[in-house]
């Protein structure tokens, strides 16, 4: 069994870059699937070629042949579903450097907001946040290059390079009203996925920002080092919001910790015999690089404590195996947003030695046998964000949301599809007057309002945690969209 899971890396690609739960098949695997090919047709391969002949010939300027066969295979792969692509020598190298934790460049989440890119968050002790870069932050040009109509995927390749090399970032400050230009020199960033603190009442916090190679040592040793800093622990919570997903088995680790041996954590199933799988807390299926089992020494009491897991709609892909396989067993309460639904498994099958096909090979399934693609892990307690609502909810686009979305072999889609389109135009409709109705003096102080920082004093849906675990009332959310 060991040696047959060498042969996979499980992957899920974060939310930002494309979310994904990923296998690499063996060249074994490879070969058995080019043997059960089915002949290719014809007549279509005439056509492409006619198309390609026509493209040499007459496109008003010449296009060199590689980019056009590329593009027609990326065309191909990527109509398939959201999920499934053609990796070329940079995508590939940026998946390996996403699940390695190491990547040379500036040390910022991102995300995308009205065609900029808004800062997330600057990762501690990077070069972005020495810069003074801010989480709400809008970068509006890349060096003279303006943000606006690029696509996020590239505006993350801008950014990165080689160490040592600059760029030079327009800023808009929303606080300040002003845009700025800010310099940085690149450098190679080092993401620590696991984050911890103990907060007031003998609770602790565990945030896991996504699941990489080091994510399941690392974890097990910070909960060591929490119990040793507080034997009197009453309560653990799991944060697992805005994590796009990872190594899948770092997502089984994850949940390993906290549940019985042998436990199954997921199931994978599609077409194919080597996409039947089951993941259960063994070492075997979590262990990467590491000797020996990276949970043999944490403290029994983990598998015990009362337990919350904070999750909302970026929480995908391995966040919702965790989330899910926690919430079947009723080892945790699950509090926060429905998951983002993504619920598929992709195979990196490498083609070259810098190129690769990720594409969708199976669904993967809850240990209860539920699959959540499309619809996503709804918590057992939903709870704002924010103290007062989350009115940008409505803009939230989940896997539901894409039209080319794999659809759920186990329930019906159709009526959530429509619902949430009636939800959300309502709900639009309702953010409109109510902003007519606020004075100048609210909407500036509005626009000027700065993302709450997760783990921090302000940070409500982690209040309204530490709330349940102490038995006090909790703020149920009461927002109509899910």
């Amino acid at each position: 069994m060991r040696q047959f899971l060498k042969n996979f890396a499980l992957i899920a690609v974060g939310l930002i870059a494309g979310v994904a739960a990923t296998i690499q098949l063996s060249a074994t695997a490879q070969q058995q699937v080019t043997q059960q090919s089915t002949q290719l047709p014809l007549d279509e391969l005439r056509t492409l070629s006619n198309v390609f002949a026509q493209i040499k010939r007459e496109y008003v300027e010449p296009i060199e042949d590689k980019q056009l066969l590329t593009d027609a295979v990326k065309g191909m792969v990527s109509s398939l579903d959201p999920h499934s692509t053609f990796l070329d020598k940079k995508d590939f190298s940026e998946m390996q450097e996403q699940t390695s934790g190491k990547f040379a460049g500036l040390g910022i989440e991102i995300t995308s907001e009205d065609g900029v890119v808004k800062v997330l968050n600057p990762i501690e002790d990077s070069p972005a946040a020495r810069a003074g870069l801010q989480a709400g932050d809008l970068i509006t040009r890349l060096d003279d290059k303006p943000v606006r109509g690029m696509s996020l995927d590239k505006a993350v390749r801008t950014m990165r390079g080689t160490p040592g090399t600059k760029i030079t970032l327009t800023v808009f400050r929303k606080s300040e009203e002003r845009s700025f230009p800010v310099t940085i020199t690149r450098a190679e960033i080092k993401v620590q996925s696991v984050k911890t603190k103990i907060l007031d009442n003998d609770i602790a916090w565990v945030r896991i920002t996504s699941f990489q190679e080091r994510t399941v040592p690392d974890l097990a040793k910070k909960l060591t080092d929490i119990a040793n800093q507080d034997p009197k622990l009453k309560g653990i919570i799991l944060d697992l919001r805005n994590n796009g997903g990872g190594l899948l088995q770092g997502a089984v680790g994850v949940a390993a910790a906290f549940l019985p041996p042998d436990a199954i954590i997921v199931s994978t199933k599609g077409q194919s015999a080597d996409s039947k799988q089951v993941f259960n807390a063994t070492p075997a299926m979590y262990r990467l690089n590491e000797p020996g089992d990276p949970l043999a020494g944490i403290p029994a009491m983990f598998k015990k404590l009362p337990m919350v897991v904070l999750v909302n709609a970026y929480s995908a892909s391995a966040s919702e195996i965790v989330a899910g396989a926690l919430q079947d067993y009723k080892r945790a309460t699950i509090i926060g947003k429905t998951t983002f639904g993504k619920g598929s498994v992709q195979t990196v099958r490498p083609l070259t030695n810098d190129s690769a096909l990720k594409i969708t090979t199976a669904y993967y399934y809850t240990p209860s046998g539920k699959s959540i693609q499309a619809f996503g892990v709804k918590p057992d307690i939903p709870v704002d964000q924010n103290k007062d609502g989350d009115p940008d909810d409505v803009l939230i686009t989940r896997e539901i949301d894409s039209e080319k979305h794999l659809r759920n072999k186990q329930s019906a889609e159709d009526k959530l599809i429509k619902d949430r389109e009636q939800r959300r135009l309502e709900e639009l409709q309702r953010i409109e007057e109510k902003n007519a109705k606020k004075t100048p003096e609210e909407k500036e102080k509005e626009k000027n309002k700065k993302p709450t920082e997760l783990g921090s004093a302000d940070d409500f849906m982690l209040s309204q945690a530490v709330a349940f675990i102490n038995g006090q009332p909790v703020k149920r959310s009461s927002s109509k969209l899910e």
